[in-house]
Formats: structure tokens, C-alpha cells, sequence
């Protein structure tokens, strides 16, 4: 084994390499981005803006496949292009049966989870999906939501989404505007019905555990127009 020599300017910046591979480095690169460009517009846009976890995977094949080719000199193209031109192929083959078989949308994509009804988070919802309550919060007030009590329905769709249904007449419920983790500590006074402020239940008082998520913090209900 040749000895290396600490800070070798050569090494570090060519290594072993002649200086003409560098024009080789610049058409790898055209010839791959051009290709994978022309695959990724025959797939389309929904690929890119909405990723599965298929669709995920796929992304990383390609990082390697695309990579890889564009800098190593013993990585010859036409594998590489072949490789890149399979990964795009399984991706058009997973769209196809994403359109043809509902089953197959379940399996590759997931369904919808419901995670608020009524005003007040489910647990077992946003469980499912790995959030806790403040990261749905925070969607929420993404969304223009400043209170619980304004939605009837919230769903967490496949892409990652955050559909939500207000109610016709909101109602009281747990308020997220401003923060909670930011808000003034409004506990109810005795007798008053309290709201959970993990998940926005509303219990008559007295009240110790929350039913619903098993909580023990809670706050006075508000109502937001």
C-alpha cells in the first residue's frame, strides 16, 4: 500500500485521476440529467408534489442511481441508465395500479385517518400516523383554525395533508390562538365546565383525568367566532 502523504493538494483535488476526466465528469453529468429529466416529465407531476412512501423510496434509488454514474470512472452509463430507467418504470407501474385497484391505493398510498371530531383530537388518530397533538396544532393554525370548537371533522390524508370541516355555528372548545405552550394559564373556576388541553374535551366539572387521552391539564372552554 502506497504511503499518503497528509495534505497532498493533488490527492485531495484529482486524486488519481488524469485532468481530461474531468470533461468526462461534465458530459456524465449532462447525459444523466437530461435522461432523468426526460423520465421524470413522462411521470408526471403527482409523483414530485405528493410523495408515498413508495414514491420516497424511489426518490433514494434514484439519488444513488443518478449519483453515482456522474463522477465515478468505473460506473460505465448504459447500467446506469438502466437502473434509473426501472426505477421510473416500477414508479409508472405503482400510478397505473393506484388508478386501477382501490386495494392497491391502501396498500402504497394509505387511507385518510380521522383525527378530529367534534372539536376534540382522537388519540388513537393521530397515533396512527406518528404527530402528537402540537404538530396537528400547529396545522391547524396553518390552516387559518384558531379554536376546536370551529371544526366538525379533520382528516390527515395520505399525502401527509391536513383536510379539516368547520362546523356551521362554532361552539366552545379548546382555543390554540395563541399557543398553548405560549398562553396564560386559564384554569376554570369550580363548578364551570373545563377543556382538556391535550385534546379539547369538554367534561363537566369536578374533573381529574381526561377520558379521552388521559390527561390532567385543563383550561376554561372558549368560544371564537
Amino acid at each position: 500500500m502506497d504511503e499518503i502523504l497528509p495534505f497532498d493538494l493533488s490527492r485531495l483535488i484529482l486524486g488519481d485521476l488524469p485532468p481530461l476526466f474531468l470533461a468526462e465528469v461534465a458530459l456524465r453529468v449532462v447525459i444523466i440529467l437530461v435522461w432523468t429529466m426526460v423520465l421524470l416529465r413522462w411521470i408526471g407531476g403527482r409523483s414530485i408534489a405528493q410523495m408515498s412512501v413508495v414514491e420516497f423510496l424511489l426518490v433514494i434509488a434514484l439519488g444513488s442511481a443518478v449519483g453515482d454514474p456522474m463522477f465515478q470512472p468505473n460506473v460505465p452509463l448504459l447500467p446506469a441508465m438502466l437502473v434509473i430507467l426501472l426505477v421510473v418504470l416500477f414508479d409508472k407501474g405503482a400510478d397505473l395500479m393506484l388508478a386501477r385497484w382501490r386495494a392497491a391505493k391502501r396498500v402504497l398510498d394509505g387511507v385518510p385517518v380521522e383525527v378530529i371530531r367534534d372539536g376534540v383530537i382522537r388519540r388513537d388518530g393521530i397515533t396512527e400516523r406518528g404527530h402528537g397533538a402540537t404538530e396537528l396544532m400547529e396545522k391547524l393554525r396553518l390552516a387559518g383554525i384558531r379554536n376546536l370548537g370551529q371544526i366538525d371533522r379533520a382528516y390527515l390524508e395520505p399525502s401527509g395533508e391536513l383536510s379539516v370541516f368547520l362546523r356551521d355555528s362554532p361552539v366552545a372548545g379548546l382555543r390554540i390562538v395563541p399557543p398553548i405552550e405560549l398562553a396564560e394559564p386559564d384554569p376554570p373556576a369550580p363548578g364551570d365546565p373545563a377543556c382538556c388541553l391535550e385534546c379539547g374535551r369538554i367534561a363537566s366539572a369536578p374533573v381529574t383525568t381526561c377520558e379521552s387521552c388521559g390527561e390532567v391539564d385543563w383550561t376554561r372552554p372558549r368560544q371564537d367566532d
